[in-house]
C-alpha cells in the first residue's frame, strides 16, 4: 500500500536571522538616508525564472534565500522568458509559500524597457509605468509592491513625467517606495530634485557594477550619497564573467556557450585576469564569485549586491561571500591591476541616451 501523499507545506527556517554556523546571518544595511533595511545580498530573478526552468526548482532557490536571510526579491515586467513570468511564477511560489511572510519580504519589480508592441509597451511615459505596475501585481497575486523602479531612462519622456507617474505609483498604494536604474548621475540629480518636490524622494538607484565595469565610479556614487540614496548593484558577477565558469573554457550551459551574451566580452587579456583574480580569490579562501561580490559590497554607498542564482549550491556559494567581506590594502591594489572597465557594459546606451 502506497504512502499518502502529503501538501509539501513550507514553514522558514527560524535561523533566518540569525544565520548558523555554517553560514552567517545576512547583513542589512540601510538605503540611503531612509528607514528600509536591505540584505547585503539580493536574489534577483532575471533569468532562471522563466517558462523554460522547472517551477519546482525556482521553489527550492527562493525557499533556500529567505531561509538564509534574503529577504529581498527583485523583478520586472519583462524578465521571462517570455516577459511576464518570472513574475507568474513567482507569484505562484508567493502564493503557495510566502504568504505568510509577506511582511518579511521586500519584493520590487521595474518598467521601462521593452514589454510588449505598440506605443504603450516601453519608456517612461505614465500611461507605461502605471498600466506595467498594475500588470505586475496581478501577475503576482499582490496587493502592492515594496520598490517600484524605472527601469531605464527615456529620452522622449520628460522626466517630470516620469518621475510624477512614479510619485502616483506611491500615493495610489501600488508601492511603497520608487527608485530608478541606469540613470546617469546627471539626470538622477534632476529625478531627485522632482521627486522630493512632490514629497516622494526616490529611495535607491539599480546600476550595474563589478570589477569588470567600474563606471559608477567616476560620479554616481557620490551622486547617490548626496543625494540620500542607497545603491543595488546588479551584474557584480559580469554576467558570469567573473566566476570559475570560463578558466577552462566555454561550457555549452554558460551563457556564452546558449549565444546569450555578446562573444567579444570573453577576450584574451579578460581571460588573463579571470585567472589572475581567481588566484586572489582562492588566497583570501573565497571563489571568484565571492571574491566579486565581496568587492562590490566594500563600497559604503553600495547597500546591497543583485546576484542571480540557477540552483540552490549557487546560491549557497553567493551567499557564502558574506563570511569574507573585509579586505586589506594589499588585495584591492592587487585586484586593481585586472579589475579595470572592459567594455561589457551592454547597459551603458540606456545610461548614455538622456544626461
Amino acid at each position: 500500500m502506497s504512502e499518502p501523499a502529503y501538501p509539501d507545506i513550507y514553514r522558514a527556517a527560524d535561523t533566518r536571522y540569525t544565520g548558523t554556523d555554517e553560514h552567517p546571518a545576512v547583513p542589512y544595511r540601510r538605503s540611503g538616508v531612509s528607514g528600509l533595511k536591505l540584505p547585503a545580498i539580493t536574489l534577483g530573478l532575471w533569468h532562471n525564472f522563466g517558462s523554460d526552468r522547472p517551477l519546482q526548482n525556482q521553489r527550492e532557490i527562493l525557499r533556500r534565500a529567505f531561509d538564509r536571510g534574503v529577504t529581498h526579491f527583485d523583478l520586472a515586467n519583462n524578465y521571462g522568458p517570455v516577459p511576464g513570468a518570472a513574475e507568474e511564477n513567482f507569484g505562484r511560489i508567493m502564493a503557495s509559500d510566502f504568504r505568510p511572510y509577506r511582511d518579511e519580504l521586500l519584493i520590487s519589480s521595474k518598467a521601462g524597457w521593452y514589454m510588449q508592441d505598440g506605443p504603450y509597451g516601453f519608456g517612461g511615459s505614465r500611461k507605461y509605468l502605471v498600466a506595467s505596475c498594475d500588470a505586475s501585481l496581478k501577475r503576482m497575486g499582490l496587493d502592492y509592491v515594496d520598490i517600484f523602479y524605472h527601469h531605464r531612462p527615456d529620452p522622449e519622456t520628460p522626466v517630470e513625467e516620469t518621475v510624477a507617474a512614479l510619485d502616483h505609483i506611491v500615493r495610489s498604494g501600488r508601492a511603497l517606495y520608487v527608485g530608478i536604474s541606469s540613470y546617469s548621475p546627471e539626470l538622477t540629480r534632476q529625478a531627485q530634485a522632482i521627486a522630493k518636490d512632490l514629497g516622494t524622494p526616490l529611495l535607491i538607484h539599480q546600476p550595474s557594477y563589478s570589477m569588470f565595469n567600474r563606471w559608477i565610479e567616476d560620479e554616481l556614487l557620490a551622486t547617490c550619497a548626496d543625494q540620500g540614496m542607497g545603491v543595488i548593484a546588479f551584474s557584480a558577477l559580469a554576467q558570469g564573467l567573473l566566476t570559475d565558469r570560463y578558466l577552462n573554457g566555454v561550457p555549452e550551459d554558460s551563457r556564452l556557450g546558449r549565444h546569450n551574451m555578446d562573444t567579444g566580452f570573453l577576450t584574451d587579456d579578460t581571460l588573463l585576469a579571470i585567472r589572475a583574480l581567481n588566484d586572489i580569490a582562492a588566497g583570501r579562501g573565497q571563489t571568484l564569485a565571492q571574491m566579486a561580490i565581496a568587492w562590490v559590497l566594500r563600497r559604503p554607498e553600495v547597500t546591497s549586491a543583485l546576484i542571480g542564482a540557477s540552483s540552490v549550491e549557487q546560491l549557497d556559494d553567493s551567499l557564502d561571500a558574506l563570511k569574507n567581506l573585509d579586505f586589506t590594502d594589499t588585495e584591492l591594489t592587487e585586484i586593481d591591476r585586472y579589475a579595470v572597465d572592459r567594455g561589457i557594459n551592454q547597459w551603458a546606451k540606456a545610461t548614455d541616451s538622456t544626461r
